[in-house]
């Protein structure tokens, strides 16, 4: 990265601004330059866009995101300790990099985005990957302010977001994936390419807007799924009693010996539809 784009490595940064990865905020530098480039890859074209990115930490994908053309990246950041790196490289791009010191669960991404196409590209905190991709995917309006989401999770999680019906890691994630976006995992990173090392391989997820996906209330579908799959290896006639169990099932018109993973997004959406 040296090389391209005339900025220190990132080890001489990380060690000069004292910032060790903490696990209470689920830190995991990703320092694999390659890489870095690799994940912005993976976002497609850049140089129309904005780009979010949360969890900075050092820079390391921030810059190759920068150095790949993002007209503009605003990187969400809550450890203090990391703004005066971020700072540098705000001034090796001027007018490219806005740093938003808060915590990206409470941060309104819609607020701040501004005109043009919106990608979202992270190396997720492991403790909050998940609730930020969901609240991504629940927006009050579709199609959403995101163009594209390029984020990296533990490899489970990769699973469980492009899982669909038959697959043992396809639940409530897979379904409100399915429902509103196209999914696909585009590689594995091995723990080494990260300091410190995780004990998980990690995976990174490209996921895109569904344009028209099946009309259905949010509300219903997070209600249906969540109990069909909190006593997955029941009987549907059993594991949604309480929303009616076999009346709702006949009313969608689906099977009640059939268990939740069997289902198809599609008839998710028809139960939910049915409550």
């Amino acid at each position: 990265m040296a090389a391209l784009d005339g900025l220190p490595p990132l080890r001489d940064v990380i060690q000069r601004h004292g910032l060790d990865a903490r696990k209470a905020l689920g830190q995991n530098f990703l320092l694999d330059l390659n890489l870095t480039q690799k994940i912005a890859r993976t976002a497609g074209a850049l140089e129309e866009a904005t780009v979010f990115e949360v969890g900075p930490g050092p820079g390391g994908l921030t810059r190759a995101i920068l150095a790949l053309g993002a007209r503009k990246v605003i990187a969400i950041e809550r450890d203090a300790r990391c703004l005066p790196a971020l700072a540098e490289i705000a001034d090796h791009y001027p007018g490219r990099l806005e740093v938003v010191e808060g915590d990206a669960l409470k941060t309104d991404f819609e607020a701040l985005a501004p005109e043009g196409p919106i990608k979202i590209i992270a190396n997720l905190p492991y403790n909050v990957g998940t609730q930020l991709l969901v609240n991504w995917l629940l927006p009050k309006a579709w199609p959403p302010f995101w163009q594209s989401l390029t984020l990296m999770f533990q490899k489970e999680v990769g699973e469980r977001i492009v899982a669909g019906e038959d697959d043992d890691h396809y639940g409530r994630l897979g379904v409100l994936c399915g429902w509103r976006t196209e999914a696909r995992m585009a590689f594995d990173v091995p723990p080494q390419a990260f300091t410190p090392p995780p004990k998980v391989t990690s995976t990174v997820v490209h996921l895109t807007p569904r344009r028209n996906p099946i009309p259905c209330a949010v509300a219903d579908l997070e209600k249906v799924t969540q109990v069909a799959f909190g006593q997955r290896r029941k009987m549907l006639r059993q594991s949604l009693k309480p929303l009616g169990g076999e009346r709702l099932l006949v009313k969608a018109g689906i099977d009640p010996a059939r268990r939740a993973e069997t289902l198809s997004v599609e008839e998710f959406c028809l139960l939910a539809n049915s409550l």
